[in-house]
């Protein structure tokens, strides 16, 4: 409930001009969030109720929907009612006429309240298809009965983009009652046609940030937004707003506790990444010679990847990034690029493991010095013996060794966890805090195995990509080996280094006299 509220603040902030908040007389918690919602401040947005119309054969004013629609605080609602004949018959089986005369009683319920009123024609592309002069009379009599919006739903998604426009025009020529789309994406044509009802002429665009819905999804306004904006000058939203796409999605995303999509186009994290040699010597020159827009424009960046395709061009352009000026003819950036060939040849991948990058560019430089330095781990995992009284008479347990030197001093320290690598962690840790206290504010949020030849079975490379953060920022590791626990240890390592180079924590230590280089 808490998160739909922040989600409804927040798409105010972006300057959506409708949110649909839920279906009042569908459940408890649809009723609190709608009264929750009045206190919320929305200087942009307007709060939309969803509903259906009355039900076959039931009185409006005794229709339990409805009358949860009009008490649910809002002045704007929406009412979904059947445009497809086969719906009409199949599913809500009653007649065609008295599918009608429950559009127009709902509507006219509605707005005899003094509502706003828009109607989801449920069906109405495949209803058009197949009967479409019952199709058009669905949204005539809404019309005629006060319909603020006809909102032409294509609820299977799988109408064409040819066949959007022949049926919003077959609609614009029937009345002059504003019109709206509504697109599911089962044929990957969601945003495609919900363009296509625009150039048709419809007015309001329905759809979901990061396209969210049932099946495939529904249109995604992360597309449409600035597909609307920059691609067909539709001013919908102030520059400002657009610039806020990216952080709206990635914000709408940690809600719904899923991982933001790296590859979707605008607010992905890969939509303006570029990994081919010629693509970043072309970048270098003209910054939009390999992208379609300026990507600050929607909140985004631009990043350059490294990986076995990168040539100098890459590496010098990544280096500069993070505050390294490598000249084009020098040594430097070749001999980076031939370790990053020969590490990616060992499972390495540094497409999305930018701090191990980072890494690779500080220990090149001769002076550099690490905040700290393996000298053995050794994990043990052991089965013991549980108390009789416990239901599970054996458990397993992991123990970690590890043997660090930083400055002169080494630390050996043992800790245990609940898997090996949690317990590398633990003890690294251990070993670390003592010289850097505020580590204990980077985390693990996530890690991944991938088995590189699966031909093999456990002889396989193995490559661990490991994600950390320190509640603010986040960055990816990434070590290899033909042992998944190294492997884990090398991105482990990878990332606290990273992040203690980062904080120059390790730097005012040596400034203090608290760290003595070796």
């Amino acid at each position: 409930m808490i998160d739909k509220l922040k989600i409804a603040q927040k798409l105010d902030e972006l300057g959506i001009h409708f949110i649909e908040g839920g279906w009042p007389g569908s459940n408890p918690k649809d009723v609190e969030f709608f009264e929750k919602a009045r206190s919320l401040t929305l200087p942009h947005s307007k709060l939309v109720a969803f509903g259906s119309t009355r039900r076959s054969k039931v009185k409006a004013e005794a229709d339990a929907n409805l009358l949860a629609l009009a008490d649910a605080g809002v002045k704007v609602v929406t009412i979904v009612g059947k445009s497809s004949e086969l719906q009409v018959i199949q599913v809500l089986e009653t007649t065609l006429e008295e599918n009608l005369s429950m559009i127009v009683d709902s509507i006219g319920y509605l707005k005899a309240k003094g509502l706003t009123v828009f109607l989801d024609a449920e069906h109405f592309f495949d209803g058009f298809k197949v009967n479409p002069s019952y199709a058009l009379r669905t949204l005539e009599v809404a019309a005629e009965a006060g319909a603020d919006c006809l909102v032409l739903c294509d609820t299977n998604g799988g109408t064409l983009p040819n066949e959007i426009t022949v049926a919003v025009e077959a609609v614009r020529g029937l009345t002059n009652v504003p019109l709206g789309i509504h697109a599911h994406n089962d044929a990957e044509l969601a945003v495609a046609n919900t363009l296509a009802a625009v150039n048709a002429g419809i007015s309001q665009i329905q759809g979901t940030i990061n396209g969210y819905g049932e099946r495939c999804g529904n249109a995604n306004l992360c597309s449409i937004i600035p597909d609307l904006k920059l691609k067909m000058g539709i001013d919908c939203l102030t520059d400002v707003q657009l610039a806020k796409l990216t952080e709206v999605s990635h914000y709408v995303s940690e809600m719904a506790n899923l991982i933001p999509g790296a590859f979707l186009p605008y607010v992905g994290s890969s939509a303006f990444s570029h990994k081919a040699g010629l693509h970043v010597s072309g970048l270098r020159r003209w910054a939009d010679s390999y992208q379609h827009i300026d990507p600050a424009q929607v909140g985004n960046q631009q990043r350059v990847l490294v990986s076995e395709l990168s040539g100098k061009a890459n590496i010098i352009y990544r280096a500069k990034e993070i505050g390294f000026d490598l000249p084009l003819r020098g040594k430097e950036a070749q001999k980076l690029v031939e370790q990053v060939k020969l590490l990616e040849s060992r499972g390495f991948q540094y497409d999305y493991a930018e701090a191990s990058f980072e890494l690779l560019v500080h220990r090149a430089k001769p002076d550099y010095q690490p905040p700290f330095e393996l000298v053995d781990f050794m994990v043990v995992v052991e089965k013991r013996r549980r108390p009789p009284t416990k239901r599970n008479l054996e458990e397993l347990l992991s123990e970690a060794m590890v043997k660090v030197r930083v400055g002169t001093e080494i630390m050996h320290t043992a800790a245990e966890g609940n898997g090996p690598v949690n317990a590398l962690d633990q003890a690294l840790r251990k070993a670390l805090l003592q010289f850097y206290p505020s580590l204990a504010q980077v985390r693990l949020v996530d890690y991944k195995v991938r088995i590189l030849e699966e031909s093999i079975g456990t002889e396989s490379q193995v490559r661990v990509l490991i994600e950390s953060s320190d509640g603010v920022k986040e960055w990816r590791t990434v070590g290899s080996s033909t042992n998944i626990i190294e492997a884990s240890w090398l991105a482990l390592a990878d990332s606290l280094e990273y992040w203690l180079l980062r904080q120059k924590l390790w730097v005012s230590l040596q400034q203090s006299n608290l760290l003595i280089s070796s």
